[in-house]
């Protein structure tokens, strides 16, 4: 069993002997979409770390959005459940890369493939990504990689 998977479960008991209700309820959700995760597909199977990670990142981005939305409606209770589940979703994500880290890995990855003009968009893209799975957002690394090739 995945040792991610194992803490998940572990913390989830904790919280509930804390009574700690925004854990729990966060925790057992995203244990929940880990199974649906396992169980989807044409066989079923056991997700690795990497693969628990992308889904933990996924309902984290949910959070994020779900947040934002719940800001731009008015409803300032609901954004800020949203965004504790959001900050206990990130205790099991690895460190965020800064906007400067970033932009280094971008720039090496445009030297190193000699792309000029937004065309190379998708080419740098495919790059980068690969290189920060799960450390940084998609629209953060698209952005830059946007402001790098001056689209």
């Amino acid at each position: 069993m995945s040792e991610l998977k194992d803490r998940l479960r572990a913390d989830l008991t904790t919280a509930m002997k804390d009574r700690d209700e925004t854990a729990t309820r966060t925790l057992r959700m995203v244990l929940t979409e880990i199974s649906k995760e396992e169980v989807s597909g044409a066989q079923a199977r056991e997700l690795d770390d990497a693969a628990i990670e992308r889904v933990i990142a996924r309902e984290a981005k949910r959070r994020r959005e779900a947040a934002d939305a719940f800001s731009g409606a008015g409803r300032v209770d609901q954004a800020r459940a949203e965004l504790a589940e959001g900050e206990i979703l990130a205790r099991y994500l690895p460190s965020q890369l800064t906007d400067e880290e970033i932009t280094e890995i971008v720039v090496a990855a445009i030297g190193d493939l000699g792309a000029t003009g937004p065309k190379a968009m998708g080419q740098v893209m495919k790059v980068v990504t690969g290189k920060m799975v799960g450390r940084a957002d998609g629209s953060r690394i698209a952005a830059i990689v946007r402001g790098q090739l001056g689209g």
